[in-house]
């Protein structure tokens, strides 16, 4: 460590000791005022530039002299002139939209030659403009479902909670609103994403080469800022839609000084299902807030909140309810025209909870965390970036408690064991551009984590709380030979690791360039759950005596081309992950209430390995893409001993997120301005599974028989569907303070039943056994009606 900080001094000696003036401030959008994120700053007579950060703020240290400047943003006009540099200078940015529009997401090309140079890789950044065009299940705009037509990035199938990025699990996805962590992303078990389209501003996705600044996954990183408000003027954006509406208001609080943002979102289809005498229910609502104060041009204070509830239940004998709270206060503080900081406190709450009426119990889990960072950005001058910073994050978790809801219910109050943990991370990194054809990104984190003491913990024989019976040739549950009591300071176990971050462009030429990346991940909380997608009754568990963290090593190569001045662009990618101590259970693991967790859980490995590739057409009236994806996800454990055969005869076997191909095309034409259609069609490999090798007969029934050595041998068959839409803008929008859109849409056009499990049985009438595939959607037509005002 003493010789990387020794580095960056020399470096930051080389870089003042030259005559050079600093050009700094911020960009904003002219008509709301929102600072705008990864504005291009670009002088071409030096063939250098910078992006504005996460705050809207940029600085650049050049030569002294008169220059070209290029200050540009996709969906904006493009602001040329001509500056003077003598001085340091602060030169604030306002740009105006290039045309109106109700589209609030869009999937951003790399249209500028300064992304040919940076070494980032592996990223897919989404801006301000055209998500809402993305033909989506029940015409509500996603942002998920978006995500997973780019290549590297799949879900589990229709209805199914999260996403997996290049073969890693859900649960290896760190998601942040606004810095803070999300631990569930979807509404309605998957059917919606629990991001409200018309308040988001920015969405990046990191699938490699992440930076330093975050950790705590192995996968990605969901880096999602949601907009500030409007400070001119109110303004008012919602939609209707079959089965939810969705408001959003905006205003100044003091004019060009402060503003606020409310939006809300809620669905209803549940309100008509008594009109068929159906008595369940199925519903979600979210609030997304913030308000914002700007001091002065050094201080900037922001406020948000995002609050959300699931409910499903069954004729009131079953209900499900879950949700996400989190809060953020933010302060910015500019030292200097060098130097700006972020400093974060964060509350997030993770809530599950379960209503059984006709058991006569309530069930009631989550996991809730304190997070206090500290950020800050040294732009030393146009080659030489550095980035720092510290991050705390203390949680708690409610593993589950039951608690009888009558007097005549049998059912015994039982509280499982409550968990804590403290997670404190150290980083520092820089962007380094060498030349006009070399620029490195490269740094470290350091991560420590401590499992804090708890009120009962138990004890094993040596130390082993799962067993094997050479017997029966099966891995059991060890019995506990005692229990230890703790106070809350006491420290169960401890864990740090530091996580080296790298990566590499080489401009080829002014259009080309090829990339490396490395980093190096440590996942300290383990999602506890074995079914292919998560429910909300998984349990989050963090690392400690019988449970270790994860570790991850991910190589990729990528090759990168603008064609035809931007018109369109290939990304292709190459990529490795390692990951050691990936969480793994016995055959027949009961993970639902279960107080000793580690009696069936074992620490294997995983690997994934592919290729994608992204094709697009960034101009014209058709614009579009083409993604590919080859890849392999699989995992292994191994026997502790020469006599334990391990899972899976200690076999590599498939993952339950291995999509062997993955193909997504993506096109919007605009007919005119009056009529835009836009379609996707997606193709999977199916999804691994096991079908059964036998059966046995038990009082007349046939029972079938599976083979504990052939995990996930078998597949689901492919998955495949088409979706279109159409958006109709009247003319009467023009020159009117009310805008309007209606949007028309077919999910999945040809009725692909596409299979979410394949169940195996007997047929009660036949008495013949039979496979019975269970299927989500068939077509469903949309409309949605968009407005603003």
């Amino acid at each position: 460590m003493k010789r990387i900080f020794f580095l960056f001094f020399l470096l930051s000696i080389s870089v003042y000791g030259q005559e050079k003036v600093t050009i700094s401030g911020t960009v904003y959008d002219n008509q709301t005022n929102e600072t705008l994120i990864g504005v291009s700053i670009y002088f071409p007579e030096l063939s250098t530039g910078t992006t504005t950060n996460e705050y809207g703020f940029y600085s650049l240290t050049i030569p002294t002299g008169t220059y070209k400047i290029q200050v540009s943003y996709l969906g904006f006009t493009t602001i040329n002139k001509s500056i003077n540099l003598t001085e340091k200078i602060t030169k604030d940015f306002k740009l105006s939209e290039s045309s109106e529009s109700l589209n609030e997401i869009v999937i951003e090309t790399d249209i500028e030659k300064l992304n040919i140079k940076t070494p980032q890789m592996s990223v897919n950044k989404l801006t301000s403009a055209t998500i809402k065009q993305i033909p989506v299940v029940l015409g509500e705009a996603d942002i998920i479902k978006s995500l997973i037509l780019l290549p590297g990035v799949t879900s589990a199938g229709e209805g199914a909670s999260g996403f997996n990025v290049r073969g890693g699990a859900a649960d290896q996805n760190l998601i942040l609103l606004d810095e803070a962590i999300v631990f569930n992303s979807s509404h309605l078990f998957g059917f919606f994403s629990v991001f409200n389209p018309d308040v988001v501003k920015d969405v990046k996705l990191y699938k490699g080469g992440i930076p330093a600044r975050f950790g705590g996954r192995l996968s990605s990183v969901l880096d999602i800022y949601q907009k500030e408000g409007n400070s001119k003027d109110f303004n008012f954006t919602g939609g209707i839609g079959l089965v939810s509406s969705r408001l959003l208001a905006e205003g100044p609080i003091e004019k060009e000084k402060s503003s606020f943002v409310v939006a809300g979102r809620a669905s209803y289809a549940h309100l008509f299902l008594p009109l068929f005498n159906n008595d369940n229910k199925a519903y979600f609502y979210d609030v997304n807030s913030k308000v914002n104060y700007r001091f002065n041009d050094r201080n900037n204070v922001f406020l948000s909140t995002y609050f959300g509830k699931d409910v499903f239940g069954v004729n009131e004998s079953f209900i499900n309810d879950y949700g996400n709270n989190v809060l953020n206060l933010r302060w910015n503080h500019l030292f200097s025209e060098k130097i700006f900081s972020n400093l974060s406190l964060i509350y997030s709450d993770y809530f599950y909870g379960l209503t059984l009426d006709f058991v006569g119990f309530e069930w009631d889990s989550g996991i809730t965390n304190f997070n206090i960072k500290y950020d800050f950005k040294h732009y030393l001058n146009e080659k030489f970036t550095l980035s720092y910073g510290i991050n705390n994050i203390y949680s708690k978790f409610n593993p589950g408690e039951i608690v009888p809801n009558r007097e005549d219910s049998g059912i015994q109050p039982q509280k499982l064991i409550d968990k804590y943990a403290n997670e404190f991370a150290a980083y520092i990194a820089t962007e380094h551009r060498i030349n006009n054809k070399l620029a490195l990104e490269y740094g470290i984190r350091f991560s420590h984590f401590t499992r804090l003491g708890q009120e009962e913990l138990n004890t094993y024989e040596n130390d082993n709380p799962v067993l094997y019976n050479q017997e029966f040739k099966r891995y059991e549950s060890a019995e506990a030979t005692g229990v230890n009591t703790y106070q809350r300071s006491d420290v169960l176990a401890s864990f740090q690791n530091f996580e080296p971050r790298f990566s590499l462009s080489y401009l080829i030429n002014d259009e080309t360039s090829v990339k490396l990346s490395y980093n190096r991940m440590v996942q300290y909380l383990h999602l506890l759950s074995n079914t292919s997608s998560p429910t909300p009754l998984d349990i989050w568990t963090p690392s400690g005596p019988f449970v270790k963290p994860q570790l991850l090593n991910q190589f990729a190569i990528g090759y990168f081309k603008s064609i035809q001045d931007g018109s369109y662009s290939l990304e292709t990618e190459a990529f490795y992950k390692d990951i050691e101590n990936r969480i793994d259970y016995i055959n027949g693991a009961n993970l639902i209430a279960n107080n000793e967790i580690e009696t069936v859980i074992l620490n294997g490995q995983a690997r994934a390995y592919g290729l994608e590739i992204l094709l697009k057409k960034n101009e014209g009236n058709f614009k579009g893409w083409l993604a590919y994806t080859l890849s392999k996800s699989e995992q292994q454990t191994p026997g502790r001993s020469e006599n334990e055969p391990g899972i899976n005869a200690g076999e590599w076997y498939n993952t339950p997120f291995d999509k062997t191909h993955d193909i997504s095309l993506n096109g919007s034409y605009e007919v005119s301005k009056k009529w835009t259609f836009n379609a996707n069609f997606l193709f999977q490999t199916g999804q691994p599974t096991n079908y059964p090798v036998g059966q046995y007969e038990i009082s007349g029934l046939n029972v079938p028989i599976y083979d504990d050595n052939r995990r996930n041998a078998d597949r689901l068959p492919a998955y495949h569907r088409l979706d279109i839409s159409a958006t109709l803008t009247p003319d009467k929008n023009k020159n009117r303070t009310w805008q309007g859109e209606w949007v028309f849409g077919i999910y999945n056009v040809y009725g692909r039943q596409n299979a979410a499990s394949i169940n195996f049985r007997q047929n009660r009438e036949t008495r013949r056994n039979e496979a019975v595939q269970t299927s989500i959607f068939g077509l469903v037509p949309s409309v949605t009606y968009n407005f603003k005002f």
